[in-house]
């Protein structure tokens, strides 16, 4: 298998624009929203760059902040779109590292990802969008109904992983699937766990969730160094 550390060596070029994966609204070409839920978006938005926090917590954080304890007006929590497009314009403007911490995720992503090809992976999350924080792990979704496999896999090579659990990527109502967190070319990695029947209907979302092997490796392509 390959070496999962990564050798010291010359600086890794720095990318231009960042490719989107297909469908992804530009910057901008959603009606902005009231001065309320942009003001919350952002708020949000810094609250992930910063803090490493997730979407929902970063949502209720920010509006407990911007409203200190008035309750939220209806209609007025951003949607994750809304956190993306802000998020993206804030690690642009004020991140100088985050073109190249794209590019060098997705690389390490795409890595991983041919090595568990038997288990149907998906990149998810921020790497797969290209809005990376400094916090932010690489998550591959496997579809696989033998859970036990892949930690046996990953275990025969040598790879040390922890055991924990994550929300079910559809509703919390369907509970929580088992999650692998380890390091992989030294980024962290958040491996989540789900039977072969889950990817039915995963794969409809616009703009798309999760993308495959193929998917990332153009990705990668399109980055102009």
């Amino acid at each position: 298998m390959p070496d999962a550390s990564v050798q010291s060596g010359p600086a890794l070029p720095v990318p231009g624009p960042i490719p989107r994966p297909p469908g992804t609204p530009e910057t901008g070409s959603r009606p902005p929203g009231e001065p309320l839920r942009q003001e919350l978006a952002l708020a949000a938005a810094r609250l992930v760059a910063d803090t490493g926090l997730d979407y929902a917590s970063a949502k209720r954080k920010a509006a407990q902040e911007l409203l200190d304890g008035r309750p939220l007006p209806r209609g007025q929590l951003p949607d994750n779109l809304e956190i993306d497009e802000a998020l993206r314009e804030h690690l642009e403007l004020f991140d100088p590292e985050h073109a190249q911490r794209v590019w060098r995720m997705r690389r390490a992503a795409l890595s991983l990802m041919r090595r568990l090809a038997a288990f149907q992976p998906y990149l998810t999350g921020a790497v797969w969008k290209g809005i990376v924080a400094d916090h932010a792990p690489i998550h591959l979704q496997l579809f696989h109904d033998d859970v036990k496999a892949v930690q046996i896999d990953l275990l025969n090579d040598g790879l040390d992983f922890e055991v924990g659990e994550l929300p079910h990527f559809r509703d919390a109502s369907r509970g929580e699937v088992e999650a692998l967190r380890l390091d992989w070319q030294r980024e962290p990695v958040v491996i989540s766990l789900y039977r072969h029947d889950d990817l039915r209907g995963a794969l409809r979302a616009m703009p798309p969730e999760r993308g495959t092997a193929i998917d990332v490796e153009r990705l990668i392509d399109a980055t102009t160094l």
